[in-house]
């Protein structure tokens, strides 16, 4: 059955609301069947605009700058928690942190801000968590470009509370070791890939990471073995075994420059080994602070200059790629999300609408 939802309601409601209509990744079509009709009936002034399971709004009221409030609509899988729970002082269940509590804050503004300062775009999007590929807002970003202008972005990311600025990039490369198959009752007739391997998770092991300071927010480095496979039976010495490594880089490195940092810190491991090969298979640009522009610096006022860095990549990197100062903030623990726990504080989502209404208002 459809769902209406109530955008005046108090956003801890609706965040629970949203929160009952099951959305993982590449099932998004109710939730935004329920988000698209609320925009439509419970708002002004705003252009709403439906692409595949995003749902899009804008005002155009000619105020000298142009706010965009973006939040994804889908989550992970399910973990037996949804429907939502209210226990006390706090909201459980699948997305309440990431990130249907940012959601239900901007949908609720939207329906009840009485005198912006700026003009707004809201833009929810789907499949954030699956691979960049599918990612609903680089669809937009590549089919309704238009709809990305603003002079500052505020995604709905958890950062408790907190204005999180910028984020760190992310790739990840993939090791692949060759080898000899063999018996292993007779294993000194070949040449174990795994083996091979342990060289390379040396280096991972005694890896010293970075810490680097970017407009006064901190952002800590990580190169990490994420996956390690290798062998096809238990009495088979393997010839071919891989690890994926992850490396989360500070925003003041570019993709190649982070991916030769990569290169160069496992080059001991290789060793001119021909039987050791390395291949990028996914990466995204991090994104610089952008506090200094003016409607960011304003946001940063409203929430008291309590500001710091993101470790996470996020969305924000799509608007700085455009010269769009871009923060997160959010309600909700980021240390949190995926939980199968995943819980937010309710009076974070109250916070969070109170800071952003500020900022928001004449």
């Amino acid at each position: 059955m459809p769902v209406t939802l109530d955008l005046s309601a108090d956003p801890i409601a609706l965040t629970a609301a949203l929160v009952d209509i099951p959305s993982v990744s590449r099932g998004e079509a109710a939730i935004a069947d329920a988000v698209e009709g609320a925009l439509r009936s419970q708002t002004t002034g705003f252009e709403v605009l439906r692409h595949g399971n995003c749902v899009l709004a804008r005002t155009a009221c000619g105020l000298p700058q142009r706010v965009l409030l973006a939040g994804h609509l889908d989550t992970v899988p399910i973990a037996d928690n949804v429907p939502s729970r209210r226990d006390g002082d706090v909201l459980h269940g699948c997305g309440t942190v990431d990130m249907k509590s940012g959601d239900a804050v901007f949908l609720h503004l939207a329906a009840t801000l009485a005198e912006p300062a700026y003009d707004l775009t809201l833009i929810f999007y789907d499949c954030e968590e699956i691979e960049a590929r599918f990612n609903g807002l680089g669809a937009i970003e590549r089919e309704l470009p238009e709809w990305l202008d603003a002079d500052v972005a505020v995604l709905g990311e958890p950062s408790g509370g907190l204005i999180e600025a910028g984020c760190q990039g992310t790739l990840r490369v993939r090791v692949t070791a060759g080898g000899t198959r063999a018996h292993s009752a007779r294993s000194w007739l070949g040449d174990n890939a795994i083996h091979r391997l342990g060289k390379v998770l040396a280096v991972l092991s005694g890896y010293s990471a970075r810490t680097v300071d970017i407009d006064g927010c901190e952002y800590r480095e990580g190169l990490s073995a994420v996956r390690v496979e290798g062998g096809v039976a238990g009495n088979v010495v393997p010839d071919e075994a891989s690890v994926d490594i992850n490396f989360r880089f500070a925003p003041d490195r570019t993709v190649d420059a982070a991916l030769a940092h990569v290169r160069e810190t496992l080059a001991p491991a290789f060793d001119d080994d021909p039987l050791l090969s390395l291949e990028l298979t996914d990466s995204a640009a991090g994104a610089l602070p952008g506090l200094a522009a003016p409607a960011a610096a304003r946001l940063v006022d409203a929430a008291g200059g309590r500001f710091r860095a993101k470790y996470g990549w996020t969305d924000v990197s799509r608007f700085a790629a455009r010269g769009i100062p871009a923060v997160n903030c959010g309600p909700g623990d980021p240390n949190l999300a995926h939980k199968r726990d995943e819980h937010v504080p309710v009076a974070q989502i109250t916070e969070v609408t109170d800071v952003l209404r500020r900022f928001l208002s004449r």
